[in-house]
């Protein structure tokens, strides 16, 4: 294995124009994110075949070629479990990788499992033992040792031919387009920060409708200051202060545990936007993660359970990949309210796949 440093743009240039025309590349990014809202880009490492090629982001000056790179729609993106390296160059480049295979994701839809890790994924194809002791390395160090260099270079001179044999795969199955319909559908982020606060449909809607306001609060700061979100507000004391319903600055400095820095420099802000939030009835509370399903639709969740289950083992899928726990709910939740919309990732293959047979089964299989 060999690996390149390329810290000047001019490097950069004649590196893609040597491998301009290349149908697919692997890549990877290393990223320090323990004291703010965003990662800190470190490292970006780039590999056509057997030679890693490691790009010093602290150094460049010039990064046209590589967002021109990123942006071609001739040239597939191996990425394993892609979802941080959006993150990575969403905010460096403001750009997103495309067209994206995720090697993840793509592993799922091939029938090797769900959330396959690249260490498992390298020793399903080539038998190979990983380290990982450099996971928690300080990536913004320079200069790197010659343990991240290897670590590095590893995480794409064995994901290209993984990636290689991945696509050719898809392909011979007809599941490119599956995977590349996925990797579009992929944006930075992750789930809505709303989400984790999992029972907030126990509480009565004025409280929901503060913590919607709370939450949304927490990551304008977040992002505006560039903290973590807990250096901002605690998730129990986001909880605390949408319960507590303050309508002035000393109501919310009494909520048990609420830093007094934090109401000093944003009280008086963070109470308006609650009580703006509590008086407003047209507020959307459908981000609100919905209530468990009645008992009485508990039959027929198990089985439609079982019959997303018959449609995998057809597939050859893991039952996840095709329908989340949650989405299955939903499909149930749509036979007493028609106008929930479909779900973003219902489109495209999927929804021939396993949507609208799972609906047309639903509606023969409802009671009367």
């Amino acid at each position: 294995m060999t690996s390149h440093w390329i810290d000047n743009s001019e490097a950069l240039d004649a590196l893609l124009v040597r491998y301009r025309g290349a149908p697919a590349v692997a890549i990877d990014t290393e990223f320090r994110r323990r004291d703010t809202f965003y990662p800190k880009v470190a490292l970006v490492q780039l590999c056509w075949g057997d030679e890693a090629y490691l790009l010093d982001p602290l150094s460049l000056d010039n990064t046209a070629s590589l967002e021109g790179l990123l942006s071609d729609p001739t040239v597939i993106k191996l990425i394993h479990s892609a979802s941080e390296d959006l993150e990575v160059f969403s905010r460096w480049l403001s750009r997103l990788p495309s067209p994206l295979f995720d090697t993840q994701r793509a592993a799922a839809l091939l029938g090797m499992g769900a959330g396959l890790s690249y260490r498992a994924l390298v020793a399903a194809f080539f038998d190979i033992e990983l380290p990982k002791d450099e996971t928690q390395s300080d990536w913004l160090q320079r200069p790197l040792s010659s343990k991240q260099m290897t670590y590095a270079a590893q995480d794409v001179t064995y994901l290209f031919p993984a990636g290689v044999k991945l696509l050719d795969r898809s392909r011979e199955l007809g599941r490119l387009d599956w995977v590349l319909e996925d990797g579009a559908r992929m944006l930075p982020g992750g789930k809505p920060p709303i989400g984790k606060f999992k029972s907030a449909h126990k509480l009565p809607v004025a409280q929901q409708r503060a913590l919607i306001a709370v939450v949304e609060w927490r990551e304008h700061e977040a992002r505006k200051l560039d903290r973590p979100r807990s250096w901002i507000l605690q998730d129990k004391l986001v909880s605390s202060v949408a319960r507590a319903l303050p309508e002035t600055v000393q109501q919310l400095a009494s909520v048990a545990d609420v830093p007094n820095g934090l109401v000093r420099r944003a009280g008086e802000t963070l109470v308006a936007k609650v009580q703006r939030a509590v008086a407003d009835s047209g507020l959307d509370l459908s981000q609100i993660s919905p209530p468990p399903l009645p008992a009485s639709a508990r039959s027929l969740s198990a089985a439609l359970a079982d019959r997303t289950n018959r449609i995998a083992q057809e597939q050859g899928i893991a039952q996840e990949v095709l329908m989340a726990k949650a989405d299955l709910e939903h499909l149930i939740r749509q036979l007493s309210d028609p106008l929930l919309p479909d779900l973003p990732a219902w489109s495209g293959w999927r929804q021939a796949v396993v949507v609208q047979p799972l609906k047309t089964w639903l509606l023969e299989a409802r009671p009367r």
